[in-house]
This record gives structure tokens, sequence and C-alpha cells, in this order.
């Protein structure tokens, strides 16, 4: 069985056909999957989505990419927390890539996630993106450790990534890792201890091969799992087995 760690299954191409979507999980031995939120609407999408289905879970986090007119607060996520299926805070981190100026908002976004997940007790889903140095000296200055979490969609260096292990993070491998072009992702899968190990669609984004360039669905993540069995020289259900279990470990271990 695999678990799909971070996915996106209320946005627009896939929360119309959700049902198909469940059924699809089922015969590719999915067995759940974490519904990540971008933003306070999407938050609650993804809470009532977790609540109607059994094998979904939720997150609350708003995206670096995303500038608001009013930031919410630490109180105002911790609450969104409350929710039983809710089970990590996130995706939040810092993204350099799509925005320039004075990022300083986004760091303070990041900040205040940090602390509502030490708040709640619960896991962060850090999303990073050519902004490596700023992120692990965030993490590190609000003890985000004490939260633990994963480093989504990795795809940074081996330095970063046990850079982010030392600090109590896994690392959680999206469908980049079956490209050819994905060198350096391909050699942290190699490398990284495998109970560090977590793998996830990003779905609708990122399809692995062979559906790349399609709309990606937790299904697909199996293909993650069998790309990180090549590259490890490992049979893909003992992947399967030991992603669920650091799943496990890592957000409902977390939650009680």
């Amino acid at each position: 069985m695999f678990i799909d760690s971070h996915c996106h299954l209320n946005f627009p191409g896939l929360k119309e056909g959700i049902d198909t979507i469940l059924t699809d999980m089922s015969a590719n031995n999915v067995s759940h999957a974490l519904c990540v939120s971008v933003d306070i609407p999407g938050a609650l999408q993804v809470i009532e989505l977790a609540d109607k289905y059994k094998n979904l879970y939720a997150s609350v986090g708003i995206h670096p990419d995303y500038e608001l007119d009013v930031e919410p607060t630490q109180t105002d996520i911790v609450h969104l927390a409350q929710h039983s299926k809710v089970i990590a805070i996130g995706e939040t981190g810092l993204d350099y890539y799509r925005l320039t100026g004075n990022l300083e908002w986004q760091r303070n976004r990041f900040r205040t996630h940090i602390r509502a997940a030490i708040e709640c007790g619960k896991p962060l889903i850090i999303h990073t993106r050519s902004a490596a140095e700023d992120t692990l000296r965030i993490m590190q200055e609000e003890r985000a450790g004490v939260a633990g979490g994963v480093m989504h969609c990795f795809t940074e260096s081996l330095e970063v990534a046990q850079a982010a292990i030392e600090l109590g993070f896994y690392i959680s491998f999206s469908g980049i890792v079956t490209f050819k072009s994905a060198a350096t992702v391909k050699e942290v899968a190699r490398q990284v201890p495998l109970d560090r190990i977590l793998i996830e669609t990003d779905a609708p984004y990122l399809a692995p091969i062979p559906y790349r360039g399609k709309t990606n669905q937790p299904a697909y993540v199996k293909y993650v799992a069998e790309e990180i069995a090549k590259l490890r020289n490992m049979d893909i259900e003992e992947v399967g087995s030991v992603t669920s279990a650091n799943f496990r470990r890592l957000f409902l271990a977390a939650n009680g």
C-alpha cells in the first residue's frame, strides 16, 4: 500500500471527479491521501473533504506565493487546526522563484506558521523554492524541529536535505524524481535515510512519467515509489511499506 502525502484534491480539475479519484486510488493500492491547503478558503474545503471521506486527511496553511491584504494570525491557524482530521500545518515556507522585491511578509508568515505548529503540536509541511538558505535559517531560529514535519516536493541539494533531517524533518519526493533531467533529486533519493522518505504527487501538478504533462492524481504516487525502488535497488512493496510507516509516524502519531 502507498500513501500520497501531499495533494490538492480541492483544486479545479480534481474536486469534480473526487469519487473516480478515490476509486483509482483503491485500484492502485493507495490507501490514504493528505489534502493540503494553500489558503484559508482552501483549508475549509480540504477539511470538508476529509470529513466526508475516511481515507483523506487535511492540513491548514497559506502558500508563500499568495500575498494577502490581511495575514492570518497564529491564533487563526491554530483555531482551524483543531479539527480532528487536520494533521498538519501548511503548506508554508518561502518561494523566491516567482516573486521579487521585499518578501519580508513571506518570512513573517513562515514564522507565524511555525509558531502555530508548535502551539498545536502538529507537524509542518514546508515548501521551499530558490530560498533554501533563508528557509533553513528561519527553521533554526523558530525551533521548527519542535514541531517536526516534511520538506515537500524536494528539489534541493543533498546538503539541504541533510540539514533538514538534522532538524528532525522528512524529505518528500514527487513525480519530479521520475524525470530524466532530475539528476540532483534522484541522487538525494538514493542517499537520504530510508526512514526519512515520504512520497507524494502534489496533484494536480507534476504528474510522473508516464503521465508527465497530464493532470496528476493520488493513484500515480505508485510511480514515485517505483522510481525510488529502482534508485535504491529495492522492491516497490518495501518502499510502499516504509514510506507509509513514515507517514503514520510523522502525521498520525503526532496527532494522537
